[in-house]
């Protein structure tokens, strides 16, 4: 593989869990440096309920502070059409949807059962094609639930074919670890069905590192054809519904390993290196995350 494209989630996936706020001026420089670095598609935050996830509060007011970058997508992720407003009347061009495999997960994380969750992402879908704005989506817990254990990919790919048929064929799914639990050895097992669902390009990886498998996830799943990926600069991330989940992937390590490995990202690893460490007296935490 000579390319792989790098979703980074850092803003929003990586902030989600902090317990110290965050600062929009911090956030925005935050954004700033990612786009330095060469890095083309950023998820910048969330439109949902702030007593449901307070660091995700001042995302509209993130969303209108950000300049025009060339080539560069600002993604928002939405949990529904009042979200989606929200973003677009934000100026967000780009949203990201979820819903998950497991059931005790989507209630705990969305209030509602995964059919509910897919019946309200209708009216998103239907939104974006209407407003010509992009529509990613994930599908949360892939691999293994905190609550219920291992998962099915059948029940993966049931839930990843009805987004394709809400969405159309030009929707990309991100395929998540939430728990940071899956082994390389799953990839084929979880990807295998999908790729015959549809092509590669239609699916991404989201894999957090609880186990320190995340790497090694993605190595595999490259060699399914899979060639784009979510990451967190600093390693930040960690899902307050999914209890025991660590961060995210570091898209420094991504970055340094895909580098050795002669593909490309278009990403800068020294500039990239410095986008998370200005956060670290913020956060009251190091980072946990980095390359060698």
């Amino acid at each position: 593989m000579k390319r792989v494209r790098i979703v980074e989630v850092g803003p929003r996936d990586g902030l989600q869990n902090e317990k110290a706020p965050i600062p929009l001026a911090a956030k925005q420089a935050f954004v700033a440096r990612l786009v330095a670095s060469g890095l083309k598609d950023i998820e910048i935050g969330a439109f949902v309920r702030p007593d449901k996830v307070p660091q995700m509060a001042g995302s509209d007011e993130l969303a209108r502070s950000l300049p025009p970058a060339p080539g560069v997508t600002y993604w928002a992720l939405v949990p529904n059409l009042k979200g989606a407003e929200r973003a677009a009347a934000a100026g967000m061009k780009a949203l990201a949807v979820f819903s998950a495999a497991s059931e005790t997960f989507s209630l705990k994380n969305a209030n509602v059962s995964i059919a509910d969750s897919l019946a309200g992402l209708k009216d998103v879908a239907a939104f974006s094609r209407k407003e010509g704005l992009k529509l990613r989506a994930y599908v949360s817990t892939c691999f293994v639930c905190p609550y219920e254990g291992p998962v099915a990919p059948a029940k993966v790919t049931e839930v990843a074919k009805a987004l394709l048929d809400l969405g159309g064929p030009e929707m990309e799914i991100s395929i998540g670890d939430t728990l940071g639990a899956a082994t390389p050895d799953q990839m084929a097992g979880v990807f295998g069905p999908l790729l015959k669902l549809a092509p590669a390009s239609t699916w991404a990886g989201h894999f957090h590192d609880t186990r320190r498998t995340a790497l090694a996830n993605v190595l595999a799943a490259m060699d399914l054809g899979i060639s784009v990926f979510d990451a967190s600069a600093g390693g930040l991330g960690g899902c307050p519904f999914a209890p025991g989940a660590a961060g995210n992937l570091a898209t420094e390590a991504l970055v340094a390993r895909l580098d050795a490995l002669g593909v490309d990202t278009d990403v800068d690893l020294n500039t990239l290196a410095l986008a998370a460490p200005p956060l670290e007296p913020l956060l009251g935490h190091p980072l946990p995350g980095r390359h060698a």
